[in-house]
């Protein structure tokens, strides 16, 4: 018997000897470890057929925002006007405060429509109580309620303001070279009101701000609500006669189409 142990105890020996002697596997390079070098995964062919695709639809109206314009929005009194303020944005007319304004119906309703594809958007803005002889300047800003903003687009750049709201309504089709132009109109003086708007970039390597340059990052800021309306006019130069933030419109148009270039 004792024979018998010593046998066995000796077989134990020596298998985990050769347990602990095995070689280590060599270690496997770091960019195998990371993943970097392995055989790209495969996946099997969907089991859910794909949904109806149409490139198309990008011409489409998608986003849709809208705006109340009101002298109430103003923020503050054209008799405020800073006294460093570039000439050709003081009044030039008799002003009326913005409760004499409200009261003689000074008032708009806007929407901007965004193609599906952000390529473009349709401007329609009707004024009321206005006199369209005495609109000088009409823009779209980035900036909360009550802060005088830089000016995203400059609707002279894209028509005649006074021919085109002849009518009470102003209508015009916006694309990423309206928004670039209009950052490049300034000079001077007023190209601090006309230096567009930013996007603060994320953190990597300290990148600078990015100007907005088109029409999708237009539609970026109205999603933040941080755009609005401000017509101007001879009596109400500076701050403006009448402005609206823009705010998304709820409930959507039914109309889904694509207006015509130009058309409301």
């Amino acid at each position: 018997m004792r024979a018998l142990r010593v046998l066995w105890l000796g077989a134990v020996v020596l298998v985990g000897c050769a347990t602990t002697g095995r070689a280590a596997p060599a270690e496997a390079p770091a960019g195998e470890a990371m993943g970097h070098h392995m055989p790209p995964i495969t996946n099997a062919p969907s089991s859910r057929p794909p949904p109806p695709l149409d490139a198309r639809r990008g011409d489409e109206v998608g986003m849709v925002f809208e705006a109340f314009l009101s002298p109430h929005q103003e923020p503050d009194e054209e008799e405020n006007t800073p006294g460093v303020t570039p000439s050709v944005f003081r009044s030039t007319a008799p002003s009326l405060t913005r409760a004499q304004r409200a009261a003689a119906g000074h008032r708009g309703h806007g929407q901007v429509r965004f193609s599906r594809d952000l390529s473009r958007a349709w401007i329609d803005v009707r004024v009321d109580g206005v006199d369209a002889s005495t609109v000088n300047m009409f823009h779209i800003h980035c900036g909360r309620p009550g802060i005088l903003g830089p000016i995203l687009l400059d609707f002279a750049l894209t028509t005649d303001l006074r021919q085109n709201l002849s009518d009470g309504v102003l209508s015009v089709e916006v694309t990423n070279q309206h928004i670039v132009a209009t950052a490049a109109h300034g000079h001077g003086p007023i190209a601090a009101f006309t230096q567009g708007c930013v996007i603060p970039s994320p953190s990597l390597g300290g990148l600078a701000p990015t100007r907005v340059s088109t029409v999708a990052g237009m539609a970026a800021i109205a999603a933040e609500g941080e755009l609005y309306f401000n017509l101007h006019t001879t009596a109400q130069t500076y701050f403006g006669d009448i402005r609206g933030q823009l705010h998304r419109a709820d409930p959507a148009p039914a109309a889904s189409s694509a207006p015509s270039p130009g058309g409301s």
